[in-house]
């Protein structure tokens, strides 16, 4: 069951949940219109939703300010193998942000989904910067 939900702004709903499902492991788990739908991968949440849309996340606010994608704001999924992972993102031609970012706690990369939204890819070097309740 889902703990944590996060809403990206996508410009194409359907295509967002082919990347997301295809390549990065999430379940569909609803898709009520064009202009939205719910994914799962573990404990996240990942709602999409088209910008300037009739009512939800990517509606319009009060001030005239609609919701775009993009940015550098991001969730991160722990991965076991990052360049094997990241060989096979780049084979079926997902757009990368730079390449392997080797940090103190683990290293990264950063992938974007079909509207430009990053997701980052962190393969922990170190137990305490892993994911649950086994950091071993």
């Amino acid at each position: 069951m889902a703990t944590v939900s996060v809403r990206y702004i996508v410009h194409d709903v359907d295509a967002a949940i082919d990347f997301y499902t295809t390549h990065l492991g999430f379940t569909e788990t609803m898709h009520p219109a064009p202009t939205m739908a719910m994914l799962t991968r573990g404990d996240l949440r990942l709602v999409l939703s088209a910008p300037g849309g009739p009512g939800g996340g990517g509606r319009t606010t009060d001030d005239g300010r609609v919701p775009e994608p993009g940015g550098w704001n991001r969730f991160a999924l722990e991965v076991d193998d990052l360049p094997t992972l990241a060989e096979e993102l780049r084979a079926a031609g997902v757009a990368f942000r730079g390449g392997l970012v080797q940090g103190v706690g683990g290293d990264q990369v950063l992938v974007e989904d079909p509207s430009g939204n990053p997701v980052e890819l962190f393969a922990p070097k170190r137990a305490e910067a892993r994911l649950g309740p086994d950091r071993s």
